[in-house]
């Protein structure tokens, strides 16, 4: 089959009303449950390590954890997702996430903290970008791209929002505390905008994208184009999220200082925000497996000059700035990978099915960049090596072609 052009991969679903609240409630609720849940913790972590003498490596292993217990509860909750919609399924996490936090805030060991940080990954399975995809590609249908580039447009704010309003609480409180005030936020926005604003009927179930019957999850996760799709996201995901995590030690090993390194981080950040603005054109000219390959591709390039460009910093801060773009289209594009290539009958599943070991690689790629780095002796040469994964990952894309 040829390349598929968004406009021709539209599902075939009728036209409904969508419900106006499930877009700006959804843009809240990303907002606070990544900021609260995600990206508190960094802040939170040298307090927590200095208050009970547990290990940074103890304590960061609990976070991961929850990482990958949110890849892999994801899989069930995407056949909640197609079957019965996402009201009960984010309600329920939210309430959970407030729990989970909680009880991360009066744990007395590192075992219970652990076990805070699991019951933390089934929530973020629950109320994190996939569900909240899964919402408006069913209501929102071939207008999806639109709806899911506000959300991650909303979600893209939620470390500038939290960031800073974690460590001011923690300036004046100690990081349980902290913890407590968090956890009420979250249950005060997320809670009952889940169970009010997403009370809207779901959608009938769309029919395929192509007529034979066999085209349903189980088939298709057995596919080569599938299989090789899926590779090919979660060797860019090892990639892209080693890069994030060793941008600072790589511009500090380059002369920047500490707080110019954290800028740059900061002003990546931004440029994912400046990058998903741009998707919706992008897909409009680009077939699916052309585009993937090439924002890919793109990302590699920008590892690949941070690891061989010595500076000025300015110039590094800038090329921070353009990777950071390349990953916020990367987000929209793992978003509509299962609709643009397959429609929307099986969401839920087949995109918790592409997600989980992108989710996974994710939560190891700081540590593995981390020894990478020492091994190779030093943070430019692994940013070259992250360049050359992103690379075959661009190469397994090309190939992922639908027949």
């Amino acid at each position: 089959m040829a390349d598929v052009r968004i406009s021709g991969a539209a599902t075939d679903t009728e036209s409904w009303s969508r419900p106006r609240a499930v877009l700006p409630a959804l843009c809240a609720t990303q907002i606070t449950s990544w900021g609260i849940v995600y990206y508190a913790f960094p802040v939170l972590n040298p307090r927590i390590t200095a208050d009970t003498g547990w290990s940074t490596t103890s304590t960061t292993a609990a976070f991961s954890g929850a990482l990958l217990v949110s890849a892999l509860v994801g899989i069930p909750v995407g056949r909640i997702l197609d079957r019965q919609g996402p009201r009960a399924v984010m309600t329920a996490g939210s309430v959970l996430a407030v729990i989970a936090l909680l009880t991360v805030a009066h744990a007395t060991n590192i075992l219970a903290f652990a076990a805070g940080w699991t019951l933390a990954g089934i929530a973020m399975a629950a109320t994190f970008y996939q569900p909240a995809f899964a919402a408006v590609t069913r209501w929102w249908g071939d207008q999806r791209i639109r709806a899911l580039t506000v959300i991650t447009l909303a979600g893209g704010l939620a470390s500038t929002v939290f960031a800073p309003i974690t460590a001011a609480l923690a300036a004046h409180l100690d990081w349980r505390t902290t913890y407590d005030i968090l956890a009420i936020t979250l249950a005060v926005v997320t809670i009952p905008a889940h169970a009010l604003a997403l009370r809207a009927p779901w959608p009938t179930r769309p029919s395929p994208l192509h007529s034979r019957r066999d085209r349903t999850a189980e088939p298709i996760v057995r596919t080569r184009p599938f299989l090789l799709l899926a590779a090919a996201l979660t060797l860019n995901g090892f990639a892209m999220y080693a890069v994030v995590i060793a941008l600072v030690p790589l511009l500090t090993e380059r002369g920047a200082s500490p707080a110019v390194a954290a800028w740059a981080l900061g002003l990546g950040g931004a440029g994912q925000t400046l990058g998903r603005m741009a998707y919706a054109a992008l897909a409009r000219r680009t077939g699916v497996t052309t585009r993937t390959t090439l924002l890919i591709a793109a990302g590699g390039a920008t590892t690949a000059a941070l690891g061989l460009v010595p500076g000025p910093i300015p110039l590094l801060v800038l090329l921070a700035v353009t990777a950071g773009m390349v990953r916020g289209n990367l987000t929209l594009l793992q978003a509509t990978a299962v609709t643009d290539r397959w429609g929307a009958t099986d969401y839920g599943r087949l995109s918790a099915l592409l997600a989980a070991p992108v989710t996974i690689a994710s939560a190891l790629a700081p540590f593995a960049g981390a020894a990478l780095a020492h091994d190779l002796g030093g943070y430019p040469v692994l940013f070259v090596l992250l360049s050359a994964i992103s690379l075959a990952a661009s190469a397994l894309a090309l190939a992922s072609r639908p027949r």
